[in-house]
Parts: structure tokens; C-alpha cells; sequence
């Protein structure tokens, strides 16, 4: 038969590599930058745009959607082009794909440090640029799905099922975790409320990790290992049981975030099975990729790509080894809220992620500019310090879990106190590991940076990208029936939009018996009656306080073990939740739960009202705690509190079933200036803070911002608090 004449598409492939090395040396220099914050917490003091809690969501939106989503996208470009031996389905939506991505990661990197972020982990970004992901988003699905149906290759092979995968459960995900009601133009609360909100997140927060993370880049290690190694993947059978096994599970394992939690314990239970048997897929790909190896060893030794890869399914490995036990109840009582989970997801970012992308990179851009690489040996240093970095970052990390881990939890000898019951004693003991972690840091980005030279040079000395010819026969029209002797999954693989509805309803089963029974069964949530809405200026202290992102670093739930509840006050029940539009429980502990911290210093039964101690706290963290590696906050104190939102935030909260009566709505500034006039007599009582701050008459101290975020801090656990007989 004739044959067709065609190009592959090579400038998209180059513009995604090009992007996505920029903006990994900017998430990675990001990322360095707040490694050396923790060791000195005040080096961006005054700036507000620099401080700790803004930066932390950039660079993980940096580095997982601009560094590894651009190189996933390459991957897939690439490799799908050569797999169904057709172009892009439109040299247009390639187009619209990229600079509408790109376009997305400029606005995340101007929003995000100017405080504007939803705070749910990998889903910052508010609404307007939600609704831009989604959009891009089915750009490239229809841009993939019209390649597929235009091939030229009868059956689709494995890295494409794995690239439909990622498609229909991110745009999934996307969708039901970023339901939001819109305030303004860049405001908006979560649909969803405390404990739904945190399951619908978890379920979001896990398999972000799943499919933008692992299934593309499963993906890409069956296209690029075997081109690497001039081998052939080691078992087709076995790579059909990972696939369909792997998007089924993992789909399920989201709530193993949420142990110990108020999370139904049924919930919590079906994460914690789920996980533990992913394993099996998990390792199953592993030992494909590695045995796909087999015969070349000799090869790695020398070949800088081959290295790359062998540490990236390595890591992928002892990532997805350890995340299950992260998952069993006993080891995660341990683990979680500790830096150790800081090793645990670095270890998969910096070798698995990175490292892939990185060997592909290496592979790819020599091939596309018809020349050699420029330096084998500046490939194999970059390699070698890549991986001591690995190591520097994570070794100490996971020393700085265990210890925080064993400091919390340790008694006296007699067991009637907690041997460090300051919260400060655990983190200066730690403070050589973060030196360490900021070492290994910074080798890891010296690595990048030998390969944007190494880059530079190959391109410099190659041919300018040019559109790679092909010609491949016609795909004539194909039998919807199963052929004599064909077996049910190489049928399905000649039916790609077949294939799609079962990888849809594969991943949709999970997650619908986890979300629906804890969103519409309400005895799921028990309400507690003591449990009021925030206030006006509560309301706009809780909005602050996500503005800066404090939920970084300070929990908001306490989980019922005795150490804790001995430290922190009585563990966090469901009910307490129901009026937090989003959940703030936050993922790790750089400082103590504040989910008392009202009854610490607020309720008259423990010591009275402690205003004062906050503003200082905020204002110069070090003058109250010696040793804090809390940042200052001093802009709070000076920049003047923004009331012009209140009743329309208010509005929208009872739309998502906050009581707020139409009274309290149109009382909302009477209400706002009755409880912070309360807050500026309780700091104004205090000389220095008089001396200091209350003779700027250009604006009253109850009208700047530290006096909302006061008067949030002092509310939280007061509704459920209990007065102790002792007291």
C-alpha cells in the first residue's frame, strides 16, 4: 500500500523543554530560597510579597505544574506523535496549549505572592485561573484524543493509555476540588466545608501526585527507557496488569492524609487498605522498567541518560514503597506533621520527577537539533551531584522527622508531663539538619544549572528545530468486533474512546464511594451545638491568616493521642468544622497547632485575655520566643484592614449554609468596630505598644490588619472549650 508523507511536530516538543528548564530553575531557586529561610527566618523581613507563607505555594506550583508539567508535556508531544506515527491533531490547540499554560504559570507567579490563594495544597490558585486550567486542560485532551483517532498505528500502546489516564482524572480532580463560590475577582471560599473539604482535598492532594506525577511520567519511562536502552519493555502482560490496577487503587488512597483525623474512621480505614495494596502495581512498573534494563548494564555505566533513568525508577520505587507505610496507622502516628513526610515527597519530586526529566531532556533536545550532546561528562557530573543532593536533602530530613516525632511524644520518667512541652526545644534540635537539607539543595541546583549550560551549548552547535519528516501506510478502517484468536484487552487497544470510558469509570468508582456517603449522609458530620460562625472581624482574621499562608506551617487539628492532647488541648472533633470554608488542617508542623489557641490565651479559665502577647508575636517573633524560626510579620501591624468585602463575603458564606442572619449581615462594620475597639483597649493598656504604635493617627490601631488575625486566633477552640473542675 502507499504510503503517507508527514511531519512530526518538533517545535512544540522544544518550546515545552524550553520552559519547562526556565521555570525549574526558578521553582528550585524558590524552593533553595525558603530551605535557607528556616536557618534565617527574617531575610526577606518587611517584604510581604517575599515572606515564608507566600513563597512556599510558588514553589510548589513551580515545580510540579512549570518544571514538571512543561516536561511532561514534551514527553507526551513527542513521544504520542511517534507512537501513532501522525501529528498533533492541530498545529493551532499545540499552540494554544503551550503559551495558554505558560500564560497560567505567569499568573500563578504574580497572584500567589500577593497573597491571593485558596490554601488547599497543589490547588492554590483562585477561581479565574481555575477555570483557565480547566479550559487549557481540554485543550490538550482534544488535541490528544484527535491524534489518536487520526493514527496510522493500529493498537495504542502503554505509554498512550497511561496519557489518556492522566487526562480524564486531572480534569476530574481539577473540577470537583476547585468548586468555589467567588467573592471577587480574586476571592472566593470552597463549596465545601471542614471535613468534606479536607477529604475532597486529600482526594485531590493525593492523586495530583498520582496522575500529574506518575501516570504521565509512567508514561514517558515506557517510551524512553526502551529508546534509550535499544530495548524492548520487559513484559507487555505485566505492563497491562500495572496499568489497570494502579488507576483503579490509587484512586482510593487520598484519605491515608487524614489519620487520626476527624475524618470518619471508615473513610480513613478504606485509605488505609487501598494504600497498602498499592504496593503490588506500584513495584510491578518498577521492576518493568528496571528488567527493561536487562543486557545494558554495561551501557549505564557510561551513558548519562541510563543513569538518569536508573535513579528515577529507583526513586520511584522507595516513594511508592514508602508511601503505603506512611498509610498504616501505627507508622503514620509517627510520621505525619513531621519532616519526614518532607523526605518522603522530595525523594519522588527530586529523583523521580527530576530525574526523568532530566535524562529525557538530555535525550531529546540532541535529537531534535540533528547534533551530539555537547558534553558527556557535564551530563555525568550534573548526574552525580544531582544525586549526592538527593541524598543531602532527604538523609537529614528524615533524621529531622524522627526527631520531632520522638521529642513531641516523649513523658518524664514518671510519666505525668511531657519531657519537652515547650514546642521551641523540638525545632532548635533540628536546626543542623535543615543546614544539611539546604547543602543538598543547593547541589541539586547546581546540577540543573550544568545542564541549562550543557543545553545551551548543544543547541548552539546543532541545526535549528526543523519538523521531523515520517510516512507510515494509512490506517485502514478497524473491525469493531474481536478478531479470531485476539485477546479482549489487544481489542481494546484498537478502540481508544472504549478504552477512555473504562479508565473513566475506573477511577470514578473510588472516588464516589469515599466523597458521595460523606457529603450527603449527614450523621457523618456530627454537629456540635456550642459551635457558632465567625464573626465579621473573625471572619477577616481567617482570611488573613490564609493570605499569609500561616497554614504552611501551623496545624489546626489535634489528633487523639495523649501527647497531644496533653500539649495542645482536647483532640478536634467533626462538628467543630462546619462553618470553615476551606479546612485549614494543615500538613506539617514547623510550629505548635493552634487549634486551641484561643483557649491557650483568650479564655478567661486559663489566664486571661493575651492580646498583647500576640502583636508582639507577629511583630518581632524572636523578642517572645529566643530561638523562633517564625518569620516577622510586621506589615499586619501598619497596613490598614480592607472592610469593603465583609457583607458580600458574608452573603456568600450563607449561601454555602453559614447562619448568618440579614441583621448580622447589615450590623457587619458596627459588629467589626464594637469587637476591635475590645482588641485595641486590651494592646492600647500596654505602654510600649502605645508609645510605639498608638500615636499613628492616620490609622486608629483597630483598624489595621493584626487586629482581625488577633481576633480570629483568639477564637479558635473557645466554642467547644470545657472548664476544667481544676480550674
Amino acid at each position: 500500500m502507499d504510503k503517507q508523507q508527514f511531519y512530526y511536530d518538533n517545535k512544540i516538543v522544544r518550546n515545552f523543554i524550553y520552559a519547562s528548564i526556565v521555570f525549574g530553575v526558578v521553582g528550585m531557586l524558590v524552593g533553595l530560597i525558603l530551605a535557607f529561610m528556616f536557618l534565617f527566618p527574617n531575610v526577606t523581613s518587611g517584604i510581604s510579597f517575599l515572606s515564608f507563607g507566600r513563597l512556599r505555594p510558588l514553589h510548589t506550583n513551580a515545580v510540579i505544574f512549570a518544571f514538571v508539567g512543561n516536561a511532561m508535556f514534551a514527553g507526551v508531544y513527542y513521544s504520542m506523535q511517534r507512537l501513532l506515527k501522525a501529528r498533533m491533531f492541530s498545529d493551532f490547540l499545540s499552540k494554544l496549549h503551550f503559551w495558554g499554560w505558560q500564560l497560567i504559570i505567569v499568573s500563578a507567579a504574580i497572584t500567589l505572592p500577593l497573597g491571593y490563594t485558596t490554601s488547599k495544597e497543589y490547588a492554590e490558585l483562585e477561581w479565574p485561573i481555575d477555570i483557565a486550567i480547566a479550559l487549557i486542560w481540554v485543550v490538550f485532551g482534544i488535541n490528544m484524543i484527535g491524534t489518536i483517532i487520526k493514527r496510522r498505528e493500529r493498537h495504542i500502546y502503554v505509554a498512550i493509555w497511561f496519557y489518556i489516564a492522566t487526562f480524564v482524572t486531572v480534569a476530574v480532580l481539577h473540577i470537583f476540588n476547585s468548586l468555589e463560590l467567588p467573592v471577587s475577582g480574586l476571592k472566593s471560599y470552597s463549596v465545601y466545608a471542614g471535613v468534606q473539604d479536607a477529604l475532597v482535598q486529600w482526594w485531590y492532594g493525593h492523586n495530583a501526585v498520582a496522575f500529574f506525577l506518575t501516570t504521565p511520567f509512567l508514561g514517558m519511562m515506557y517510551y524512553f527507557v526502551p529508546k534509550a536502552a535499544n530495548r524492548p519493555v520487559y513484559s507487555y502482560r505485566l505492563s497491562i496488569i500495572h496499568f489497570w490496577s494502579l488507576i483503579f487503587i490509587y484512586i482510593w488512597a487520598g484519605p491515608h492524609h487524614l489519620l487520626y483525623s476527624a475524618l470518619p474512621d471508615w473513610a480513613q480505614n478504606l485509605g488505609v487498605v487501598f494504600s497498602v495494596m498499592l504496593i503490588a502495581p506500584s513495584w510491578g512498573g518498577m521492576i518493568n522498567g528496571l528488567l527493561t534494563l536487562r543486557g545494558v548494564w554495561d551501557k549505564v555505566r557510561t551513558d548519562s541518560v541510563l543513569k538518569f533513568y536508573v535513579v528515577a525508577i529507583t526513586g520511584y520505587g522507595m516513594a511508592t514503597f514508602e508511601g503505603p507505610m506512611l498509610s498504616l496507622k501505627n507508622v503514620n502516628a509517627i510520621a505525619h506533621f513531621t519532616d519526614w513526610i518532607i523526605a518522603h515527597v522530595h525523594v519522588g519530586a527530586l529523583a523521580w520527577n527530576g530525574f526523568l526529566s532530566f535524562g529525557m531532556i538530555y535525550w531529546l533536545i540532541p535529537r531534535i537539533t540533528k547534533t551530539k550532546l555537547y558534553s558527556e561528562k557535564l551530563a555525568n557530573f550534573h548526574f552525580w551531584i544531582g544525586t549526592l543532593g538527593i541524598i543531602l536533602y532527604a538523609l537529614p530530613m528524615y533524621v529531622a522527622g524522627f526527631t520531632q516525632a520522638s521529642m513531641w511524644k516523649q513523658f518524664d520518667a514518671q510519666g505525668a508531663k511531657l519531657e519537652y512541652g515547650n514546642f521551641l526545644e523540638t525545632v532548635t534540635q533540628i536546626m543542623p539538619m535543615y543546614w544539611m537539607r539546604a547543602i543538598g539543595g543547593t547541589l541539586y541546583l547546581t546540577g540543573v544549572i550544568v545542564l541549562v549550560y550543557n543545553i545551551i551549548k548543544t543547541v548552539k552547535q546543532g541545526s535549528a528545530v526543523e519538523d521531523d519528516a515520517a510516512e507510515a501506510v494509512a490506517l485502514t478502517t478497524i473491525s469493531p468486533n474481536r478478531l479470531k484468536g485476539e485477546k479482549w484487552h489487544a481489542w481494546l487497544e484498537r478502540k481508544p474512546v472504549q478504552f477512555m470510558l473504562y479508565t473513566t469509570v475506573a477511577i470514578l468508582i473510588g472516588g464516589a464511594v469515599q466523597i458521595l456517603p460523606t457529603i450527603l449522609v449527614k450523621s457523618n458530620i456530627p454537629t456540635i451545638a456550642a459551635v457558632k460562625p465567625y464573626t465579621p472581624l473573625e471572619l477577616q482574621g481567617r482570611d488573613l491568616y490564609i493570605r499569609e499562608g500561616c497554614v504552611s506551617c501551623h496545624s489546626q487539628l489535634i489528633r487523639p493521642f495523649r501527647s497531644e492532647v496533653e500539649r495542645y488541648g482536647d483532640y478536634s472533633k467533626s462538628g467543630e468544622f462546619v462553618y470553615d470554608h476551606p479546612f485549614l488542617w494543615g500538613s506539617k508542623r514547623t510550629g505548635p497547632d493552634l487549634a486551641r489557641e484561643g483557649v491557650k490565651r483568650n479564655n478567661p479559665f486559663v489566664g486571661g485575655r493575651d492580646n498583647v502577647w500576640h502583636f508582639n508575636h507577629m511583630y518581632d517573633p524572636q523578642s517572645i520566643s529566643s530561638g523562633s524560626i517564625m518569620p516577622s510579620y510586621q506589615w499586619l501591624i501598619h497596613d490598614k484592614l480592607d472592610n469593603s468585602l465583609i457583607q458580600s463575603k458574608m452573603k456568600a458564606m450563607v449561601t454555602l449554609g453559614v447562619p448568618y442572619t440579614d441583621q448580622e449581615i447589615a450590623d457587619a462594620m458596627k459588629s467589626i468596630d464594637k469587637q476591635s475597639t475590645e482588641i485595641e483597649t486590651t494592646l492600647l493598656t500596654n505602654n510600649e505598644i502605645k508609645k510605639s504604635f498608638g500615636n499613628e493617627t492616620a490609622v486608629p490601631l483597630k483598624n489595621r490588619e493584626i487586629v482581625a488575625l488577633i481576633a480570629y486566633l483568639q477564637r479558635l477552640g473557645t466554642d467547644t472549650y470545657v472548664k476544667d473542675k481544676k480550674e
